[in-house]
């Protein structure tokens, strides 16, 4: 299977850059999908070829994604399952009506191979199952929980200012945190290979770490002592909902009550859905994931922003 052109879903967003970096870097010619003419004006690549596309609309995909070989994307989590579903039904009808030889799936999240009765994880897998039932090979990758979590504004602030990282994780739980880079390179990884077609691919670091662990990575990252604080799914919802819309009220049904179900069902379970063994996944894709002390070390620890 040859593939020159490959279309990019979510190309201007934090997921997306890296993915293009290194789609361009491995000499693919790449076109990003965006719903805005100025999507890319601030972003790391302003020239790269772009065409309006919109998920809710499967016209509008169909035009974007004619001419190209593959379609790499992440999408937005939507805690509306039958909206999400519809995402995936109108991605599927695009890619079938425009031959597409290749899919590779981003889900952002860890998926499970049944239903969890949460919808955004539910969802995920309404996508994955549109996209398969098109018979044009997919690639779903599929990674646990983002190092760079650590660098948002719900995080680092905390960590800068108070020498407290505060994750809504049972102090029992393992996590096999990945960075956005790394997923990027599992997605090129998988465009260049057949290993991994019509596989669900889950996809980590290289270690399996406790809060108490990453607390200790980011002490010697920031040169200065960090704790590490096990907070509820709840008032890790209550916390984000406060950073952006000012409340501490968590409406049902928004991101921030989704979150909190996500974590909530990862702690409750008697064994970690969150950790991933890399030496399996290097099997179908070769890449060495990156260590988190390695990660932290990238970043600027004097800043909170």
């Amino acid at each position: 299977m040859t593939i020159e052109n490959v279309f990019v879903l979510g190309a201007p967003a934090d997921q997306g850059i890296p993915l293009v970096t290194r789609l361009l870097d491995a000499g693919y010619q790449v076109t990003a999908g965006v719903r805005r003419a100025d999507a890319l004006a601030d972003s790391p690549f302003p020239d790269l070829p772009w065409k309006m596309a919109d998920i809710t609309d499967a016209a509008s995909l169909e035009a974007a994604f004619a001419g190209q070989d593959a379609l790499a994307m992440h999408l937005p989590f939507e805690f509306d399952r039958e909206v999400a579903a519809s995402f995936g039904r109108n991605i599927a009808q695009a890619a079938k009506a425009t031959g597409l030889k290749k899919i590779v799936f981003n889900t952002s999240c860890f998926v499970a191979d049944r239903d969890l009765d949460l919808s955004a994880h539910d969802g995920r897998r309404d996508i994955e199952r549109s996209l398969e039932e098109t018979g044009i090979t997919c690639v779903f990758i599929e990674p646990v929980v983002f190092m760079n979590n650590m660098i948002r504004v719900w995080s680092k602030p905390s960590i800068v200012n108070r020498g407290i990282f505060a994750y809504s994780a049972a102090p029992d739980l393992k996590i096999s945190w990945v960075c956005l880079d790394d997923v990027a390179a599992y997605m090129v990884a998988a465009l260049g290979t057949d290993a991994a077609d019509g596989k669900h691919v889950p996809v980590g670091g290289p270690e399996a770490l406790v809060g108490d662990e990453v607390a200790e990575r980011l002490s010697e990252a920031t040169g200065k002592p960090i704790k590490f604080v096990s907070i509820t799914p709840d008032e890790f919802a209550a916390r984000m909902s406060e950073l952006v819309t000012g409340s501490r009220e968590v409406e049902p049904h928004s991101i921030y009550d989704g979150m909190a179900k996500f974590y909530r069902f990862y702690n409750e379970q008697p064994e970690s859905p969150l950790i991933v063994d890399p030496a399996e996944t290097r099997k179908l894709l070769d890449v060495e994931p990156t260590p988190m002390r390695d990660w932290l070390r990238r970043w600027d620890w004097t800043q909170p922003t």
